[in-house]
C-alpha cells in the first residue's frame, strides 16, 4: 500500500544528517538504493541527491508492522523516513537513522531497466533509452550538478559586467550563416526555422542601443554528424558587445573560463571527486595562435591540411597533442567565416574571427563584427546569399549601428572541459542527435 505525502515534509538532505543531530528525530526522503536484510537486522540505504544514508531496522527496537513495512522495499522505491539519529561508526557519514516511521510513496518495478548502482556497467544507448534511471547515478547526477554550477556562474558574471540578459526567437524565417544546416517547420501558411543561433538579433540589440547582452538557450543544426562532439539540438551561451573588438571580447571570453573552474572547483569538490577529475585553473591569458601557424604545425604532423580550409578531425587532432588547455586560434581566411565577420583592413584574406580551443576541441566561435551596411551586403552576395531574405536585419545597421563584437560558447562543449567527458550526449539531460528523438 501506498502513502501520500500528507503533512511530512523533509526535515534534512542526507548530507546534512550529522552526528551532531544524534538523538534528533529527523525526516528524510529519497529512494530505495540497496537492502540488506541479515535475517534480523534489516539495513536500508536510501538515497538523495546529496548522498546516502543508512536506516537500520532492529527487531527488537521497532514494531512487527514497522518491520514488515521495511521487509516490502524494493530497490528504487520513493520513500520518505522518519526516525532518530544514532552514531554508527559502520555507516556512511558515521550515522544512520533508527525507524519509527516510513512512508511508502512508489514500489519501483523489478527488475529494473539498468543498475543505477553502477556495479553492472551499461552502454551509453541503454543508458539513454532509460535516462531517468540512469541520472539517478552518482557519476551522472555530478556532471549536471557542474554543469548548473557552470551556468550560474556564467550569468553572475555577466550581470556582475552589466550585461543585460536577452531571449532572442527560435522561430525564424530565414538562415543566420545559409540554407544546409536548417530544420525547417510549418508555421502557419508558411515556411520557417528552427533557429541556428542568436546572432543576427544580438546584432540587432546593438543598433537598439541594449550594449552589452547575453543569452543562454538552445540552438538547433541540422547536422548529420555522427560523432561524440555534435548534436543537433544545444545550449549556446551567446554575448555581444557595443564599442569592442575581437581582442576585447577574447578577453572577456578568458576571464569568464577562469572564473567558472574557480567556482566549479569551489562549490562542486564532491562531484570532482566523484568524476575523479582534477580541474586546474588555467592562469593569465590564455595563448594565441595564427591560423597560418596553426596550418603549418598540422602539416609537420603529416596531416595534410591547404591554407584557406577549415580544421578537419585529424587537424583538431594533432594540433591538440600539440597544445596544452585553452587557447586562441586566430586571423582565421574569411572565406570560410560568416558574412558578419570584419575582414582585417590591412589583409582582407584574413578576418578579425577567433576560435577558443580546449586540446583538440572547438568550444567557442566569435570576431568583431561587421557594422557597414555597404560592406554586409557585400559580404553577404559574396557568399551566395540574398541580401532581400536579410531585410529587417539589415534595417538596424541603416540608423547608427556601432563598432561591435561577441562570441557564442557551447555550454555542452564546455562542460565537457569542465567534467573530463568524451562524449557530449553525457553532457545533456536528454540528447537530440539524428538517430535520437526519445525520451
Amino acid at each position: 500500500m501506498t502513502s501520500l505525502l500528507n503533512d511530512w515534509r523533509r526535515t534534512h538532505y542526507n548530507k546534512d544528517v550529522s552526528e551532531k543531530l544524534t538523538t534528533e528525530e529527523v525526516i528524510i526522503m529519497g529512494w530505495v538504493h540497496e537492502i540488506r536484510d541479515l535475517g534480523g537486522i534489516v539495513f536500508v540505504l536510501i538515497r538523495d541527491r546529496t548522498g546516502i544514508l543508512q536506516v537500520t531496522a532492529l527487531p527488537k527496537e521497532i514494531s512487527p508492522e514497522l518491520l514488515e513495512d521495511v521487509r516490502k522495499l524494493r530497490k528504487e522505491s520513493s520513500v520518505g523516513v522518519k526516525g532518530v539519529v544514532q552514531e554508527s561508526g559502520k555507516a556512511p557519514n558515521g550515522v544512520e537513522i533508527l525507524p519509527t516511521e516510513i512512508k511508502i510513496f512508489n514500489l519501483a518495478n523489478q527488475p529494473l531497466p539498468m543498475d543505477p548502482t553502477e556495479k553492472v556497467k551499461a552502454e551509453i544507448d541503454t543508458r539513454l533509452d532509460s535516462r531517468f534511471m540512469d541520472l539517478r547515478k552518482s557519476s551522472v547526477s555530478a556532471i549536471f550538478k557542474i554543469k548548473s554550477r557552470m551556468l550560474h556562474t556564467v550569468r553572475t558574471f555577466f550581470e556582475n559586467m552589466q550585461f543585460l540578459e536577452v531571449n532572442t526567437p527560435k522561430l525564424v524565417a530565414s538562415a543566420t550563416e545559409g540554407g544546409t544546416e536548417l530544420f525547417p517547420i510549418t508555421y502557419f501558411e508558411r515556411e520557417a526555422f528552427l533557429s541556428q543561433s542568436p546572432q543576427l538579433y544580438k546584432q540587432m540589440m546593438m543598433s537598439a542601443g541594449f550594449d552589452k547582452v547575453y543569452e543562454i538557450a538552445q540552438i538547433f543544426r541540422a547536422e548529420e554528424h555522427d560523432t561524440l562532439r555534435h548534436l543537433n539540438e544545444a545550449i549556446s551561451i551567446d554575448m555581444e558587445a557595443s564599442f569592442m573588438n575581437d581582442t576585447d571580447v577574447m578577453q572577456i571570453l578568458n576571464d569568464l573560463i577562469q572564473q567558472v573552474i574557480i567556482d566549479v572547483n569551489d562549490y562542486c569538490d564532491d562531484e570532482l571527486k566523484t568524476l575523479e577529475v582534477n580541474l586546474e585553473i588555467p592562469e593569465g591569458k590564455f595563448e594565441y595562435l595564427k591560423y597560418d601557424d596553426a596550418v603549418d604545425m598540422i602539416n609537420s604532423k603529416d596531416v595534410p591540411m591547404e591554407w584557406g580550409e577549415d580544421l578537419s578531425r585529424a587537424a583538431e587532432k594533432a594540433l591538440g597533442d600539440m597544445m596544452e588547455g585553452y587557447y586562441f586560434l586566430t586571423e582565421w581566411p574569411s572565406e570560410i567565416k560568416p558574412f558578419y565577420v570584419m575582414p582585417n583592413e590591412k589583409n582582407p584574406k584574413i578576418s578579425h574571427a577567433f576560435d577558443l580551443m580546449y586540446k583538440n576541441l572547438e568550444i567557442s566561435s566569435g570576431a568583431t563584427r561587421v557594422h557597414q551596411t555597404d560592406l554586409l551586403i557585400k559580404q553577404i552576395e559574396e557568399r551566395g546569399l540574398n541580401p532581400d531574405a536579410f531585410g529587417s536585419y539589415l534595417k538596424a545597421f541603416e540608423y547608427g549601428m556601432p563598432p561591435h563584437a561577441g562570441w557564442g560558447l557551447g555550454a555542452d562543449r564546455f562542460n565537457m572541459t569542465l567534467t573530463g567527458l568524451e562524449n557530449i550526449r553525457e553532457t545533456v539531460l536528454f540528447p537530440r542527435d539524428r538517430r535520437r528523438l526519445t525520451p
